[in-house]
């Protein structure tokens, strides 16, 4: 490399923050899954879990006939539209059994996980700590590190039903440590929430002075029973809760979330925010707000959908001769490889070079992942048909 190129180099050297921060790990996959494709390989896709069904034909509705308004192009309040907020403190308490101020509690989002980002810059500073579960969603872990943060594991293991071990956390140096992130029901593991865990997580938040995340866009995906951290006695004091139209209203290029918190939380998470958005498209607000008036019949149909699935899902597990538990909430399914293999990546590719299926390796949510899969219920019947014929082709 000449001189010259290096000074260049040099020049436009990409900051810091960005050092230690990978691209995502689907975003190299599908392109490699693209190249694939262009090779005639027809790669079934049993990734990532993008919703396949569309949303209730009210809310597209909704969103056609006020987007030929006239007047609804302008830029939009910081704070949403208070149709918006109003529907979401009305599907908390329908739902949760959790009241909140709709004027002062709740801050739409475009997509919860911009929220995430927010939180992290909001109140991290260089060298502060977050805890962050192994396995995990992987943004927590690079919102904390673009935020300057640093990443504090902690380890959910299944013979602890993927619940967090505190008087091992409590045992920790925590002077440094503002944030903790869970995620119940729980993803990659489906586990669902545990009430007495949830109101052990507010207490050990209050003890140690420590704001809890909870990300909680999976709770009304084949689980009847849906949850909020929030419902928890004082959990206001401590909790941010993100939560999604993304996956139980189908919605998810939508890009529709919302940030719930005691009013302290939404004004200082808002001074961040306002500097980075100018607010949701008013029509597309006013048609989430129909999604979240719709009623138990909605969650019913898409959970019968996805009950038929997962048993296909569970069909092409036991093919693949992967051992799993049947009482997993979400749209994923997440089992342990069987003996032979390194780890799920070692599956993963075999399944992908050799069946043209590809299906997550669990080492993207972590080392506590390693020797697991997950596979998504978003496909149709036919599509999991065709996958199970495919890999048992090749494991026959």
């Amino acid at each position: 490399m000449s001189t010259t190129a290096q000074e260049e180099n040099k020049r436009f050297a990409t900051a810091k923050r960005l050092n230690g921060i990978g691209e995502y790990y689907f975003s190299t996959k599908l392109r490699e899954i693209d190249e694939l494709n262009k090779q005639g390989k027809n790669i079934i896709n049993l990734g990532i879990g993008s919703p396949d069904l569309p949303p209730h034909p009210d809310v597209i509705k909704v969103l056609q006939e006020e987007s030929a308004k006239p007047n609804v192009h302008a830029y939009q309040s910081y704070k949403g539209s208070p149709i918006l907020r109003k529907a979401i403190a009305d599907w908390y308490n329908r739902w949760y059994d959790v009241l909140v101020n709709p004027d002062t509690e709740i801050l739409p989002l475009i997509g919860s996980k911009e929220g995430i980002m927010h939180i992290c810059m909001t109140y991290l500073n260089e060298g502060d700590g977050a805890l962050v579960p192994n396995p995990g969603y992987p943004t927590y872990r690079s919102a904390v590190k673009l935020a300057g943060g640093n990443c504090i594991d902690y380890d959910l293991k299944e013979e602890n039903n993927w619940q967090p071990d505190l008087a091992a956390l409590k045992a920790l140096d925590l002077s440094k440590v503002k944030l903790m992130f869970v995620n119940y029901p729980h993803m990659p593991t489906g586990q669902l929430p545990e009430v007495e865990v949830l109101k052990q997580l507010v207490a050990f938040a209050k003890d140690n002075n420590i704001l809890l995340v909870h990300d909680n866009p999976y709770s009304f995906i084949l689980n009847d029973d849906p949850k909020s951290l929030l419902s928890i006695e004082g959990a206001k004091e401590v909790v941010l809760e993100l939560n999604s139209l993304s996956k139980s209203q189908n919605m998810a290029g939508w890009r529709v979330g919302m940030l719930v918190a005691a009013k302290e939380r939404i004004d200082e998470v808002l001074r961040f925010k306002s500097n980075m958005d100018s607010g949701m498209f008013l029509p597309l607000q006013l048609a989430a707000a129909t999604a979240l008036g719709l009623d138990k019949s909605w969650y019913d149909s898409v959970n019968a959908i996805y009950r038929q699935r997962r048993e296909k899902v569970f069909e092409l597990l036991d093919a693949l001769k992967c051992i799993y538990s049947k009482n997993q909430a979400g749209m994923f399914i997440w089992a342990k490889i069987p003996a032979g293999y390194k780890d799920g990546y070692a599956l993963s590719d075999e399944v992908l070079y050799n069946s043209n299926v590809f299906i997550t390796p669990g080492g993207i949510f972590g080392s506590a992942g390693d020797g697991f899969i997950r596979v998504s219920l978003c496909g149709s019947i036919e599509k999991f048909e065709e996958a199970i014929k495919r890999v048992m082709k090749y494991e026959g």
